[in-house]
């Protein structure tokens, strides 16, 4: 009898703990370092060859993504996982020229010879209940490719920029559909290419979006995954709008509520526009918050591998970053 007791309780306090999780315990729970180490160590792996834009290699990771949403039940926008863009370049003799993507520049440089890339943005939707109004996160899944000149490692294979940060929007894209409620505003995951040209992604997206005015804030990775200073594991930098404090507020009280093991540098800009494809919301004057982890001598070099990502640190920033998303997507005012 005692047994059959016992039993009871422990089967009635465990029920009573899984009503007890929320949604959003529920999708923070579903965020762990083994996706991290599967999404980061494809992306990132020699076969890719540094997935550089416009390669073969990059529209395969495209594609990877793509298929990940679709497995979680997310949505395309506008019915495509991929949607297109092209970029142009002037003949690459030309000195001080940059890749374009607006129609009207492609034009013009059509008119002579000139470079030009098929690129696809990745983007996935959950809609909110006021479907008019959007936040997004968002990370560049391109990188730098490979040099078949270079003596011994020839592949620059961005782990941590940026296969981390895709790592990262995918496991919040996840969380979200793991809550099990539908978001007060619809959350777009989105996925650029071609960033390390020029954040040709981002601003494709911006320039084309027709409701670029009702997107309420945007989050942004780039690099997440390595240490600055050895000595300091947990640094991470938080970048966001001057003008929304709140936002640093948020950060401070998750970290010492969910035990977050980071000591962010609070960074508040008056407009975030240098260093990655927050630059093309900021300068629209949408809300921004990014991440980022500093430099380290492996950027942009072909030593950037995925069994040098500090683990635990994505994992929190990751954590830390979803808590920020359900906050964009949910809080009434911020």
């Amino acid at each position: 009898m005692i047994r059959i007791t016992f039993i009871l309780c422990f089967a009635l306090t465990f029920s009573t703990c899984i009503r007890a999780e929320g949604p959003l315990s529920k999708g923070l729970n579903s965020i762990n370092i083994e996706s991290a180490k599967a999404h980061i160590g494809f992306l990132a792996c020699d076969e890719l060859k540094g997935r550089e834009a416009g390669t073969i290699e990059g529209r395969i990771a495209g594609r990877y993504i793509a298929a990940n949403l679709q497995s979680l039940g997310i949505g395309p926008l506008n019915g495509s996982y991929l949607h297109p863009f092209i970029a142009a370049h002037a003949e690459r003799q030309k000195k001080n020229a940059r890749w374009q993507i607006h129609p009207d520049s492609i034009a013009l440089l059509s008119k002579g010879t000139h470079q030009k890339l098929l690129l696809n943005n990745v983007l996935g939707v959950i809609q909110g209940k006021r479907a008019d109004e959007y936040v997004i996160v968002g990370a560049h899944y391109d990188h730098i490719g490979y040099d078949p000149a270079l003596a011994g490692d020839a592949i620059y294979n961005g782990a941590d920029d940026n296969a981390s940060g895709v790592s990262a929007v995918l496991q919040i894209a996840r969380a979200f559909m793991v809550s099990g409620i539908q978001p007060e505003r619809t959350v777009i995951f989105a996925f650029w290419d071609g960033e390390e040209k020029g954040l040709l992604g981002s601003r494709a997206f911006v320039q084309s979006f027709k409701s670029i005015k009702q997107v309420k804030g945007y989050l942004n990775f780039d690099m997440i995954g390595r240490n600055h200073d050895e000595n300091n594991p947990q640094h991470v930098v938080y970048f966001y709008t001057e003008s929304h404090p709140v936002f640093g507020d948020w950060l401070k009280e998750d970290i010492e509520k969910y035990r977050l093991n980071l000591k962010p540098d609070y960074r508040a800009w008056d407009k975030p526009i240098g260093g990655s494809d927050n630059s093309s919301f900021a300068r629209l004057d949408i809300p921004i918050i990014w991440y980022h982890t500093d430099g380290h001598p492996d950027y942009h070099q072909p030593g950037d591998h995925a069994e040098k990502i500090n683990w635990d640190k994505v994992l929190d920033i990751t954590k830390a970053s979803f808590l920020n998303m359900w906050n964009l997507a949910n809080e009434y005012n911020y």
